[in-house]
This record gives structure tokens, C-alpha cells and sequence, in this order.
């Protein structure tokens, strides 16, 4: 049986501003857009949470719930580097990492529990401790037999906290019956509304149904098994270790099932930027660009492009990414929505055939004044924080 942990810093971004900053230490810190500008929130300390105040919520309705906030603009480079300190601390303990984001992984320890008496618990402390030791920062940890149950386990005692779930498959089925619905992932508003009206309140009522039941429920053969699976705690998923990159992207759950088109516009360009920075610091061009959406219903869609020649600049890129979006015809709520792009290239070198009315040569000087114009804002946000520099007319990128 394998041991797997989730680790997962507790609110990071603003965890690492009240660090930075002792007098923010006890106030709702929220990261992302001022309440007076067009934008959405970053991350949100837990005190600001208290106040209904989430990720991609736009930063005026922040404004409005926590009026009292301390708006702080994101300083992502600075983010980076403690979260490669993070995984550096990782590494102490397992080579078998996969990391989700910036702040939290799933690892691989069984075949490290020898060097700790066998006791998942025992590593999982001295892992805690060696974090805030070193980063002086909280993370709350959950221990399983496997990634679904390490990551709901490590959501049950934030902030700070340690869970571990029993490995015998009785002693899990009890330990997730008492659990709401919504504890099961991919369970939104949508789907929760359904199991509702079917009087599934908890995974315990999630249990005593057929796979041909909560099929017929969720109106989906693969969302019933989904649904059937986690609530009996299966997840053959393995660790998969970080390799190199053979595509770059970013994606974002909401926490409450979004169809509002201007938010989904807003998160979409807030992805398209971050996934562009990560291919401009690598030194490479894209060829193809990818959307993803998840919907309520667990269906997941998927729109591609393919460019040539390669671009790396924002504006090239967001321009294909608003058109896939377009092109989409969203009529459903939203439960993830990504951006990614693929077909590494390290030059943007297309060799067009020359043609005597084409403008390929305008085209290309173009491309390479908006590369360039974006490897300067780089530069600025790198050193002032991500809100030094913002687009103007975020629905106009032509």
C-alpha cells in the first residue's frame, strides 16, 4: 500500500506577505487588483475569507465584502522563489514530487518510512517543522493511501494542520461517510443541487447508491463513476514526478461554478499572462495553444490551435486565447477553465515566401515590438509586483 502526502501552504501568497510584513499579521490581506480597478483577487489571507472573500473574485465585490481589507498587489516572482525553497525541502524527504502549483504537491513517501520508524505521521511532523522553520510559514499536510483521500484529508484541519486517513478499506468508507457531498471533488453547486434533490447529502449517502444510480443522477456514465469511486475512497492515480516541460499551462478552479462571461474573460487573460511570463523566462516560442473547461457535470472540453509562426508575446496569445474562448459558446456554469500552450520551438523563425503585396515583414517587426514590450513588463513586475503594470483594455487586445 502506498503513502502519500498532500502538502499544502495555508492561504501562501498572503501568508508570505503577513510573514514579510509582521504589522499584517491578524488583518484580512487580500492579494490581487485594488477595489477601485478593473481585476479579480489573487489569494486571500483566512481572515479575509471570513468576510466571503475568495479567488477570481472580481476585487470590487472584495472591496465591498471586506471594506476593511489590506489590498496588496501580487509579487509572483518573489512567490516563485520561496516555493522553490519549499521544494527544495521536498526533496529531503522524497524525490517523488508532483507539484500542483506553486503551493502545494502530492508526494510519494512509502519508500521513505523506513528512515522514520515506519510512522507517516512522524515524517509528515518533521516535514511541518522543517518548513516553518526554514520559510516561517504554515502548511497543513494530509496522509493517505492515495490522492484524492490525501487531498480532502489535508483540507479538514487547515490552517496548520495534520490528517491522516486509516488505510483499511472499512475504516475508510467509515471515515468519509460522515463527510458532506461537497467534500468529493468535482461536487459544485450544480451537481450538489442534484444529489440534493436525490436526498444525497454526505458520502456515506453517496455510498449506499448504485454506480447506475448516480449515473442516472448526474446525467453521466463517466461523472457516476467518478462519483462512485471516491465516494468508496479509490483513486489509482499515481505520483508523477515533474519532468521537462512539454507544455506550459495554468488553470483555476472557482470556488462557486462561474458562467459570468466577463470574469471568465478576466481569469482567461490572468492565465494567458502568467502562462506567457513562464514561456518568455524559458526562452521559447509556442506553436500551439490550448483552452480547457470542466463543467459541473464533470465533462471536460478542450479547444486547440495551431500558429505559425511561433509567438511568445502576450498580446499574440491572448488574442488566440479570447477567440478559442469566443468560439466556445459557453451556455453552462464553469467549474475550471485553463490555458496552456505546446510545440516548443527556441526561435520564432518562420521563413515566410515572399509575395509582392505581403506584409508578413510589418507582421514580424510587430510580433517582435510586442516580445519585446512584454520582456520589459517581465522585468517591472519581477521587481514591483505583478499590479506594477496591468493591461489597459483587457477586452480589446488587437
Amino acid at each position: 500500500m502506498r503513502t502519500i502526502l498532500h502538502v499544502d501552504m495555508d492561504a501562501f501568497y498572503a501568508s508570505i506577505e503577513q510573514r514579510d510584513n509582521p504589522a499584517l499579521k491578524g488583518k484580512p490581506v487580500i492579494i490581487g487588483s485594488p477595489p477601485d480597478k478593473r481585476g479579480v483577487v489573487s489569494a486571500a489571507s483566512y481572515e479575509a475569507r471570513k468576510f466571503g472573500v475568495h479567488s477570481a473574485m472580481p476585487s470590487r465585490t472584495a472591496g465591498t465584502r471586506c471594506p476593511n481589507g489590506v489590498f496588496l498587489p501580487v509579487r509572483m516572482h518573489h512567490y516563485i522563489k520561496i516555493s522553490e525553497q519549499l521544494h527544495a525541502i521536498f526533496e529531503q524527504f522524497t524525490p517523488l514530487i508532483e507539484p500542483l502549483s506553486l503551493d502545494e504537491a502530492f508526494l510519494d513517501v512509502t519508500g521513505a518510512l523506513h528512515l522514520w520508524n515506519n510512522d507517516a505521521q512522524q515524517l509528515a511532523r518533521a516535514m511541518k517543522q522543517r518548513i516553518a522553520d526554514r520559510l516561517d510559514l504554515p502548511c497543513s499536510i494530509g496522509i493517505a493511501p492515495n490522492k484524492f483521500l490525501a487531498k480532502l484529508a489535508s483540507d479538514l484541519e487547515k490552517p496548520d494542520g495534520l490528517c491522516t486517513v486509516p488505510g483499511d478499506p472499512n475504516a475508510i468508507l467509515s471515515f468519509l461517510a460522515p463527510l458532506p457531498v461537497r467534500r468529493v471533488w468535482g461536487v459544485g453547486k450544480v451537481t450538489g443541487k442534484r444529489l440534493a434533490e436525490n436526498q444525497i447529502f454526505s458520502i456515506g449517502d453517496l455510498q449506499a447508491r448504485s454506480l447506475s444510480e448516480l449515473q442516472r443522477i448526474v446525467g453521466s456514465k463517466s461523472g457516476g463513476e467518478h462519483l462512485w469511486s471516491l465516494a468508496h475512497g479509490l483513486d489509482e492515480r499515481p505520483v508523477e514526478p515533474e519532468t521537462e516541460d512539454k507544455s506550459i499551462s495554468r488553470e483555476h478552479t472557482f470556488d462557486e461554478d462561474c458562467r459570468d462571461p466577463e470574469v471568465l474573460r478576466q481569469v482567461m487573460l490572468e492565465l494567458t499572462e502568467h502562462v506567457g511570463h513562464r514561456l518568455r523566462r524559458s526562452d521559447r516560442y509556442a506553436a500551439r495553444i490550448s483552452i480547457k473547461f470542466r463543467y459541473a457535470d464533470f465533462k471536460t472540453h478542450t479547444r486547440q490551435e495551431t500558429m505559425s509562426p511561433p509567438i511568445a508575446s502576450d498580446r499574440d496569445l491572448l488574442r488566440h486565447a479570447l477567440d478559442l474562448l469566443e468560439r466556445q459558446a459557453i451556455r453552462q456554469p464553469i467549474r475550471l477553465i485553463g490555458f496552456g500552450v505546446s510545440q516548443f520551438s527556441d526561435t520564432a523563425n518562420d521563413d515566410p515566401q515572399p509575395d509582392l503585396f505581403d506584409d508578413s515583414k510589418t507582421t514580424k517587426n510587430n510580433r517582435e515590438r510586442n516580445e519585446r514590450l512584454d520582456r520589459a513588463v517581465d522585468a517591472l513586475r519581477e521587481r514591483y509586483g505583478r499590479d506594477a503594470l496591468r493591461r489597459g483594455n483587457w477586452r480589446k487586445t488587437n
